[in-house]
């Protein structure tokens, strides 16, 4: 016999409120995904260093052309906000504080992973494919390559590509602009 247990989904509006109350805090490493607040890993060396290096990498190439978003929210739906390890913006004067970035304001998700890949792969991948977000990254630091997906559509990204160290890959946006793989994962 099977039992299904009845969740509660919550939505963004109801996921600020909770903040707003003080029953989650900025100190809690969570995040919305599809109405359930979700614990985010805990952030290791290798992950960090990376993150750290992708925001170098892109400020340094694309300052004045986007904003560059580190480890920040965006609001896909309803019904999910999640954290991605950097994102890459429209530029806005007041930087999103008047509301957190949606769909439209989004040029490039990335998640860097090392002890998460199958959940960012067949969850947070999956959430922006579905959202119709243009593009997103998946840095794979234990398999040491980034794999692109591009061309989203309600049942996954349609093109997916995997970059080896050695090899440059672009963001769509900016094609003329080239990354190599090395310069990702250091």
């Amino acid at each position: 016999m099977s039992v299904q247990l009845l969740r509660r989904k919550f939505t963004v509006e109801q996921y600020h409120q909770m903040v707003d109350a003080g029953i989650l805090t900025e100190d809690d490493r969570v995040e919305l995904i599809r109405g359930e607040i979700v614990e985010m890993a805990s952030i290791g060396r290798r992950h960090a260093a990376c993150v750290g290096r992708l925001t170098e990498l892109f400020i340094v190439r694309l300052a004045q052309m986007v904003i560059v978003w580190p480890q920040n929210p965006v609001e896909l739906d309803e019904n999910s906000e999640p954290q991605p390890d950097v994102t890459l913006l429209l530029r806005r004067a007041d930087f999103y504080e008047s509301g957190h970035p949606q769909i439209q304001d989004i040029i490039l998700l990335v998640e860097v992973a090392d002890t998460t890949v199958e959940a960012d792969r067949n969850v947070k991948i999956t959430l922006y494919a579905e959202n119709g977000i243009v593009e997103a990254w998946l840095v794979d630091i234990n398999e040491q390559c980034v794999e692109v997906y591009r061309s989203p559509s309600p049942t996954g990204y349609q093109n997916v590509q995997r970059f080896q160290r050695g090899e440059s890959l672009s963001i769509l946006a900016f094609p003329d602009i080239n990354i190599t793989v090395d310069e990702v994962l250091g």
